[in-house]
C-alpha cells in the first residue's frame, strides 16, 4: 500500500507502508487519534493510522458505540440493562453522565449517521469520535470534566463533513 502526504517542505510525497507502520499505528492509536484530529496525516504512522479511523468498519464500530451509549443514557433504561448494552462481554468501569448525555442526543446521533455515510469521511472527524469514547476523563464519563459534550460533539460532526 501506498499513501500520499506532505513532507516537511510542503511537498506531496508518495511512500510505501510497511506492515511495521500498521502495527505502530495500532500500538500507538491513542496518540496518533490525537494527531489526527489537530492536523492531517504528515508522516507514514500517521498515515496508516487514518487509513485504519476512515475504514467502513471502524466508522462502523465508532457509530455503534455511539447508539449503545444513547441507548444506555435512556431515562427509561433499568441500570442493568444499560450496563448490558454498553458491553456484553464484559462490564464498563466507567460510569457514564446520562444527564449530560441525554442533554446532547440529538448532536450524538448527528455524528453516529455521518460516520455511517457512504464513502469517505475526513479523518480528522473520525478522530474526534475515537478520542471522544476512549478518554474516560472526557465529558462522556467523567463529572468534572472540563470540555462541553455540546461543543465536543459538534465539532466532530462539523470535521465529518467535507
Amino acid at each position: 500500500m501506498h499513501v500520499l502526504f506532505a513532507d516537511d517542505r510542503g511537498q506531496l510525497t508518495l511512500k510505501r507502508l510497511w506492515p511495521w507502520h500498521q502495527i505502530l499505528a495500532r500500538s500507538q492509536a491513542a496518540r496518533l487519534d490525537r494527531a489526527l484530529a489537530a492536523s492531517p496525516e504528515a508522516s507514514a504512522s500517521l498515515a496508516a493510522r487514518a487509513a485504519q479511523l476512515t475504514s467502513i468498519g471502524f466508522r462502523r464500530d465508532l457509530a455503534a458505540g455511539l447508539r449503545r451509549i444513547l441507548l444506555a443514557a435512556e431515562p427509561h433504561e433499568p441500570p442493568a440493562l444499560a450496563r448490558a448494552l454498553l458491553s456484553p462481554a464484559r462490564p464498563s468501569r466507567l460510569t457514564l453522565r446520562t444527564a449530560r448525555i441525554s442533554r446532547s442526543a440529538p448532536l450524538l446521533a448527528e455524528v453516529a449517521s455521518r460516520l455511517l455515510e457512504p464513502g469517505p469521511v475526513p479523518v480528522r472527524g473520525v478522530a474526534l469520535v475515537a478520542e471522544l469514547l476512549a478518554d474516560g476523563t472526557g465529558p462522556l464519563y467523567y463529572e468534572a470534566a472540563r470540555e462541553d459534550l455540546d461543543a465536543l460533539a459538534e465539532r466532530a460532526a462539523n470535521a465529518l463533513t467535507w
